[in-house]
C-alpha cells in the first residue's frame, strides 16, 4: 500500500475528529488555502513580497483589477494576517500595504508553486487542449 495514501487517510481522520460534526470541509488546510486561491491573491502577494505599495500603486501595477476587487482582496489578505495596512497621517491620508511576517513565510512556500506554474504553463495548456479535443 502507498504510504502517501495512508498518511492522507490518517490526516483526513484527524481533520474530521478536529471539526464539529466531522465535516472535512472545515479542515485546517482547506481553511488556509481557501484564502489564497482567489484570482488576485497570489499576484498581489507576489507584488507585496517585492516591496510595500500604496493602494494607487497596486492599482496601476495590476490594471485589470477593479478598485472594488483590489479593496476586497487586500481586505481578505489582511484578515488572514498576510498583509499589513498602515495609514499615514498626511493630507489626504495615505495608506501603504506590506506583507507581515506570516505573509512572508506563506510567500516562501507560494513562490515555488508560482514558479512551477510559469515553467509548466504551456504543458498544462497543451494537456487541456488534448483533453478537450478527445471525444467523451
Amino acid at each position: 500500500m502507498d504510504s502517501r495514501t495512508v498518511n492522507l487517510k490518517s490526516k483526513l481522520e484527524v481533520y474530521k475528529a478536529m471539526t464539529e460534526g466531522g465535516n472535512i470541509a472545515d479542515c485546517p488546510v482547506r481553511d488556509v488555502i481557501q484564502g489564497l486561491n482567489g484570482k488576485w491573491s497570489s499576484l498581489l502577494t507576489a507584488a507585496l513580497a517585492e516591496q510595500p505599495y500604496r493602494f494607487g500603486e497596486l492599482r496601476r501595477l495590476v490594471p485589470d483589477i477593479s478598485q472594488r476587487m483590489l479593496t476586497q482582496t487586500l481586505h481578505d489578505l489582511q484578515r488572514d494576517g498576510y498583509v499589513r495596512r498602515e495609514v499615514f497621517p498626511t493630507k489626504p491620508p495615505s495608506v501603504e500595504y506590506s506583507l507581515t511576517d506570516l505573509g512572508r513565510s506563506m510567500f516562501d512556500a507560494l513562490q515555488h508553486l508560482l514558479q512551477w506554474a510559469e515553467n509548466n504553463h504551456d504543458a498544462v495548456r497543451d494537456a487541456r487542449t488534448a483533453f478537450d479535443s478527445t471525444p467523451a
